[in-house]
Protein backbone atom coordinates (compact mmCIF):
# COMPACT_ATOMS: atom_id res chain seq x y z
CA UNK A 1 0.00 0.00 0.00
CA UNK A 2 1.30 3.33 -0.47
CA UNK A 3 0.42 5.54 2.17
CA UNK A 4 0.75 9.18 2.97
CA UNK A 5 0.90 10.18 6.73
CA UNK A 6 0.75 13.12 8.24
CA UNK A 7 2.26 13.02 11.86
CA UNK A 8 1.06 15.52 15.03
CA UNK A 9 2.44 14.28 18.70
CA UNK A 10 1.69 16.16 21.99
CA UNK A 11 4.76 19.04 21.16
CA UNK A 12 3.35 22.02 21.86
CA UNK A 13 6.07 24.12 22.86
CA UNK A 14 7.79 27.26 20.26
CA UNK A 15 10.75 29.43 20.31
CA UNK A 16 9.02 32.25 18.20
CA UNK A 17 6.27 34.70 19.96
CA UNK A 18 4.26 34.96 16.61
CA UNK A 19 1.02 37.41 17.86
CA UNK A 20 -1.24 35.43 15.55
CA UNK A 21 -0.08 31.71 16.73
CA UNK A 22 -1.76 30.02 20.37
CA UNK A 23 1.30 28.32 20.99
CA UNK A 24 3.82 31.21 20.71
CA UNK A 25 6.50 30.95 23.05
CA UNK A 26 4.77 28.23 24.85
CA UNK A 27 7.18 25.47 27.47
CA UNK A 28 6.37 22.31 27.50
CA UNK A 29 7.24 20.60 30.85
CA UNK A 30 10.17 18.31 31.08
CA UNK A 31 7.13 15.23 31.28
CA UNK A 32 6.03 16.60 28.12
CA UNK A 33 9.00 16.42 26.29
CA UNK A 34 9.46 12.76 27.78
CA UNK A 35 5.98 12.00 26.47
CA UNK A 36 6.52 13.86 22.93
CA UNK A 37 10.05 12.05 22.99
CA UNK A 38 8.26 8.34 23.57
CA UNK A 39 5.60 9.17 21.17
CA UNK A 40 7.94 10.21 18.66
CA UNK A 41 10.06 7.03 18.79
CA UNK A 42 7.32 4.58 18.92
CA UNK A 43 5.72 6.17 15.38
CA UNK A 44 9.43 5.93 14.21
CA UNK A 45 9.61 1.92 15.02
CA UNK A 46 6.38 1.82 13.22
CA UNK A 47 7.50 3.53 10.00
CA UNK A 48 10.54 1.25 9.98
CA UNK A 49 8.78 -1.87 10.67
CA UNK A 50 6.66 -1.29 7.41
CA UNK A 51 9.45 -2.23 4.97
CA UNK A 52 8.12 -5.00 2.89
CA UNK A 53 4.36 -4.12 3.40
CA UNK A 54 3.96 -0.40 2.44
CA UNK A 55 5.17 2.43 0.41
CA UNK A 56 5.47 5.23 3.20
CA UNK A 57 5.60 9.23 2.76
CA UNK A 58 5.21 11.29 5.82
CA UNK A 59 5.04 14.61 7.27
CA UNK A 60 6.11 15.84 10.61
CA UNK A 61 3.23 18.81 11.48
CA UNK A 62 3.96 19.86 15.36
CA UNK A 63 2.04 21.98 16.85
CA UNK A 64 5.21 23.94 18.32
CA UNK A 65 8.51 23.45 16.65
CA UNK A 66 10.42 19.89 16.07
CA UNK A 67 13.72 20.55 14.67
CA UNK A 68 14.85 22.30 17.81
CA UNK A 69 14.36 18.79 19.91
CA UNK A 70 17.33 16.10 19.12
CA UNK A 71 14.37 13.45 18.66
CA UNK A 72 12.46 14.92 15.60
CA UNK A 73 16.41 15.53 13.90
CA UNK A 74 17.06 11.94 14.27
CA UNK A 75 13.85 10.54 13.29
CA UNK A 76 14.20 12.09 10.24
CA UNK A 77 17.74 11.64 9.13
CA UNK A 78 16.84 7.59 10.30
CA UNK A 79 13.89 7.59 7.93
CA UNK A 80 15.29 9.09 5.29
CA UNK A 81 17.83 6.55 4.86
CA UNK A 82 14.92 3.80 4.86
CA UNK A 83 14.25 2.43 0.92
CA UNK A 84 10.49 2.14 1.73
CA UNK A 85 9.76 5.85 2.80
CA UNK A 86 9.77 7.83 -0.05
CA UNK A 87 9.37 11.55 1.14
CA UNK A 88 9.61 12.47 5.08
CA UNK A 89 9.15 16.59 5.77
CA UNK A 90 8.62 18.50 8.03
CA UNK A 91 7.22 21.77 8.68
CA UNK A 92 9.99 24.35 10.82
CA UNK A 93 10.39 28.12 11.17
CA UNK A 94 14.26 26.71 10.67
CA UNK A 95 15.13 28.33 13.79
CA UNK A 96 17.58 25.20 14.67
CA UNK A 97 21.31 24.39 12.96
CA UNK A 98 21.42 22.61 10.11
CA UNK A 99 24.92 20.69 10.32
CA UNK A 100 22.98 17.20 11.10
CA UNK A 101 21.43 17.71 7.48
CA UNK A 102 25.05 15.96 6.29
CA UNK A 103 23.55 12.89 8.00
CA UNK A 104 20.30 12.53 5.93
CA UNK A 105 19.26 11.37 2.87
CA UNK A 106 18.75 14.72 0.56
CA UNK A 107 17.22 11.86 -2.22
CA UNK A 108 14.53 11.57 0.45
CA UNK A 109 14.22 14.36 3.29
CA UNK A 110 12.85 17.82 2.46
CA UNK A 111 12.01 20.51 4.92
CA UNK A 112 8.67 22.91 4.29
CA UNK A 113 10.27 26.05 6.06
CA UNK A 114 8.27 29.20 7.12
CA UNK A 115 9.78 32.92 7.67
CA UNK A 116 8.59 34.95 10.30
CA UNK A 117 9.85 38.35 9.88
CA UNK A 118 10.94 39.74 13.60
CA UNK A 119 11.61 36.51 14.86
CA UNK A 120 14.79 35.67 13.02
CA UNK A 121 17.29 37.89 11.62
CA UNK A 122 16.51 38.06 7.61
CA UNK A 123 20.24 37.35 6.96
CA UNK A 124 20.13 34.58 9.94
CA UNK A 125 17.26 33.14 8.04
CA UNK A 126 18.73 33.24 4.45
CA UNK A 127 21.77 31.97 5.44
CA UNK A 128 20.41 28.81 6.24
CA UNK A 129 18.33 28.72 3.09
CA UNK A 130 21.47 28.89 1.05
CA UNK A 131 23.15 26.06 3.19
CA UNK A 132 19.90 24.18 2.35
CA UNK A 133 20.35 24.83 -1.29
CA UNK A 134 23.88 23.71 -0.75
CA UNK A 135 23.42 20.62 0.83
CA UNK A 136 20.51 19.54 -1.96
CA UNK A 137 17.99 19.25 0.41
CA UNK A 138 14.83 19.84 -0.96
CA UNK A 139 12.80 22.63 0.63
CA UNK A 140 9.74 25.68 -0.21
CA UNK A 141 9.98 28.65 1.83
CA UNK A 142 6.44 30.27 2.75
CA UNK A 143 5.26 33.66 4.50
CA UNK A 144 1.79 34.66 6.41
CA UNK A 145 0.35 36.92 4.05
CA UNK A 146 -0.15 40.24 6.49
CA UNK A 147 0.03 43.69 5.32
CA UNK A 148 3.25 44.12 7.15
CA UNK A 149 4.81 40.76 5.60
CA UNK A 150 4.72 41.80 1.77
CA UNK A 151 7.88 44.25 1.64
CA UNK A 152 9.47 41.18 3.95
CA UNK A 153 8.28 38.88 1.06
CA UNK A 154 9.30 40.73 -1.52
CA UNK A 155 12.83 40.92 0.08
CA UNK A 156 12.97 37.26 0.25
CA UNK A 157 11.49 36.39 -3.32
CA UNK A 158 14.58 38.53 -4.98
CA UNK A 159 17.23 36.78 -2.72
CA UNK A 160 15.60 33.26 -3.76
CA UNK A 161 17.12 31.60 -6.53
CA UNK A 162 14.22 31.50 -9.10
CA UNK A 163 13.91 27.91 -8.47
CA UNK A 164 13.16 27.85 -5.05
CA UNK A 165 8.90 27.78 -4.52
CA UNK A 166 7.76 30.84 -1.77
CA UNK A 167 4.00 30.26 -1.37
CA UNK A 168 2.57 32.78 0.44
CA UNK A 169 -0.78 31.64 3.13
CA UNK A 170 -3.44 33.70 3.44
CA UNK A 171 -3.85 35.28 6.87
CA UNK A 172 -6.70 33.61 9.10
CA UNK A 173 -9.49 36.19 9.61
CA UNK A 174 -7.92 38.69 6.93
CA UNK A 175 -10.08 39.61 3.61
CA UNK A 176 -8.26 40.10 0.69
CA UNK A 177 -9.84 42.86 -1.82
CA UNK A 178 -8.45 42.35 -4.95
CA UNK A 179 -5.61 44.57 -5.36
CA UNK A 180 -3.86 43.31 -2.25
CA UNK A 181 -4.33 39.71 -3.41
CA UNK A 182 -2.81 40.38 -6.65
CA UNK A 183 0.33 41.63 -4.85
CA UNK A 184 0.45 38.51 -3.32
CA UNK A 185 0.02 36.73 -6.19
CA UNK A 186 2.64 38.13 -7.97
CA UNK A 187 5.03 36.90 -5.23
CA UNK A 188 2.99 33.23 -5.34
CA UNK A 189 1.38 32.36 -8.61
CA UNK A 190 -0.57 29.56 -6.14
CA UNK A 191 -1.75 32.01 -3.77
CA UNK A 192 -5.61 31.99 -5.15
CA UNK A 193 -5.76 28.58 -3.69
CA UNK A 194 -4.44 30.06 -0.19
CA UNK A 195 -7.08 33.34 -0.84
CA UNK A 196 -10.61 31.25 0.01
CA UNK A 197 -11.45 28.42 1.66
CA UNK A 198 -12.57 25.82 -0.40
CA UNK A 199 -15.89 24.26 -0.35
CA UNK A 200 -15.70 20.82 0.41
CA UNK A 201 -18.87 19.60 1.30
CA UNK A 202 -19.67 15.87 0.35
CA UNK A 203 -16.27 16.13 -2.15
CA UNK A 204 -13.84 13.53 -2.74
CA UNK A 205 -10.86 13.68 -0.81
CA UNK A 206 -7.74 11.13 -0.79
CA UNK A 207 -7.99 11.30 3.01
CA UNK A 208 -8.85 8.40 5.19
CA UNK A 209 -8.00 6.17 1.76
CA UNK A 210 -4.64 7.03 0.43
CA UNK A 211 -4.05 9.56 3.29
CA UNK A 212 -4.03 9.82 6.82
CA UNK A 213 -3.70 11.91 9.92
CA UNK A 214 -1.60 9.98 13.68
CA UNK A 215 -1.21 11.71 16.90
CA UNK A 216 0.97 10.44 19.55
CA UNK A 217 -1.17 8.02 20.80
CA UNK A 218 -1.42 6.22 17.75
CA UNK A 219 -5.22 7.49 16.92
CA UNK A 220 -5.99 7.62 13.59
CA UNK A 221 -7.89 10.03 11.48
CA UNK A 222 -8.35 11.31 7.78
CA UNK A 223 -6.84 14.28 8.45
CA UNK A 224 -6.31 16.40 11.36
CA UNK A 225 -9.49 18.76 10.72
CA UNK A 226 -11.77 15.65 11.17
CA UNK A 227 -11.89 14.48 14.56
CA UNK A 228 -13.77 10.96 13.94
CA UNK A 229 -11.74 8.10 14.35
CA UNK A 230 -10.52 5.14 12.02
CA UNK A 231 -8.88 3.20 13.99
CA UNK A 232 -5.19 2.79 16.18
CA UNK A 233 -1.95 2.90 13.92
CA UNK A 234 -0.41 0.48 16.40
CA UNK A 235 -3.17 -2.62 16.32
CA UNK A 236 -3.74 -1.95 13.23
CA UNK A 237 -7.64 -1.71 13.59
CA UNK A 238 -7.55 1.26 10.95
CA UNK A 239 -6.70 -0.48 8.25
CA UNK A 240 -10.04 -2.13 7.59
CA UNK A 241 -11.47 1.58 7.56
CA UNK A 242 -9.57 3.23 4.71
CA UNK A 243 -11.59 3.39 1.86
CA UNK A 244 -12.79 6.64 -0.27
CA UNK A 245 -15.04 9.02 1.47
CA UNK A 246 -16.36 12.23 0.74
CA UNK A 247 -15.25 14.91 2.76
CA UNK A 248 -17.95 15.93 6.12
CA UNK A 249 -16.96 19.51 6.62
CA UNK A 250 -18.39 22.32 4.94
CA UNK A 251 -14.61 24.16 3.99
CA UNK A 252 -11.27 23.30 3.82
CA UNK A 253 -8.65 26.36 4.67
CA UNK A 254 -5.50 24.56 5.25
CA UNK A 255 -3.50 23.37 2.51
CA UNK A 256 -2.04 20.37 4.44
CA UNK A 257 -5.73 19.37 4.03
CA UNK A 258 -7.38 20.79 0.79
CA UNK A 259 -4.25 20.08 -1.04
CA UNK A 260 -5.61 16.35 -0.59
CA UNK A 261 -9.44 17.31 -2.31
CA UNK A 262 -9.54 15.49 -5.90
CA UNK A 263 -11.47 18.41 -6.98
CA UNK A 264 -8.50 20.33 -6.97
CA UNK A 265 -5.67 19.82 -9.28
CA UNK A 266 -3.19 20.20 -7.19
CA UNK A 267 -1.33 16.56 -7.03
CA UNK A 268 -0.52 17.83 -10.38
CA UNK A 269 0.54 21.09 -9.60
CA UNK A 270 3.06 19.72 -7.09
CA UNK A 271 3.43 16.23 -8.63
CA UNK A 272 6.75 14.80 -6.81
CA UNK A 273 6.37 17.70 -4.17
CA UNK A 274 2.99 17.60 -2.14
CA UNK A 275 4.45 16.57 1.40
CA UNK A 276 6.89 19.74 1.05
CA UNK A 277 5.09 22.00 -0.71
CA UNK A 278 7.29 22.06 -3.74
CA UNK A 279 5.89 22.48 -7.56
CA UNK A 280 6.62 20.54 -9.93
CA UNK A 281 7.25 23.05 -12.25
CA UNK A 282 10.19 24.12 -10.18
CA UNK A 283 12.81 23.14 -12.15
CA UNK A 284 11.80 26.41 -14.42
CA UNK A 285 11.16 29.78 -12.62
CA UNK A 286 7.98 29.21 -10.46
CA UNK A 287 5.52 32.01 -11.65
CA UNK A 288 7.73 33.24 -14.68
CA UNK A 289 6.54 33.87 -18.08
CA UNK A 290 6.43 30.15 -19.79
CA UNK A 291 5.30 28.53 -16.53
CA UNK A 292 1.51 27.76 -16.77
CA UNK A 293 -0.01 26.82 -13.48
CA UNK A 294 -3.44 25.64 -13.37
CA UNK A 295 -6.15 28.67 -12.30
CA UNK A 296 -8.04 28.00 -9.43
CA UNK A 297 -10.65 30.57 -10.11
CA UNK A 298 -13.08 27.99 -10.79
CA UNK A 299 -12.97 25.79 -8.38
CA UNK A 300 -12.62 28.03 -5.34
Amino acid sequence: MDLTLLYRGPLASCDYDCPYCPFAKRRDTTAQLRADRAALERFTDWARSRSGEDRLSLLFTPWGEGLVRSWYRRALVDLSHRPHVERVAVQTNLSCRTDWLAEADPATLALWCTYHPGQTPYDRFLAKLRDLADRGIRHSVGIVGLPENLEHARRLRAALPSHVYLWVNAADGHTYGDAEADMWTALDPLFPYSRHPHRSAGLPCRTGESVISVDGDGTVRRCHFVRAELGNLYDGSYRTALGPRPCPLTTCDCHIGYVHLETLPLYDVFAGGVLERVPAAVSRPVGRPGVDLPDPTGTL
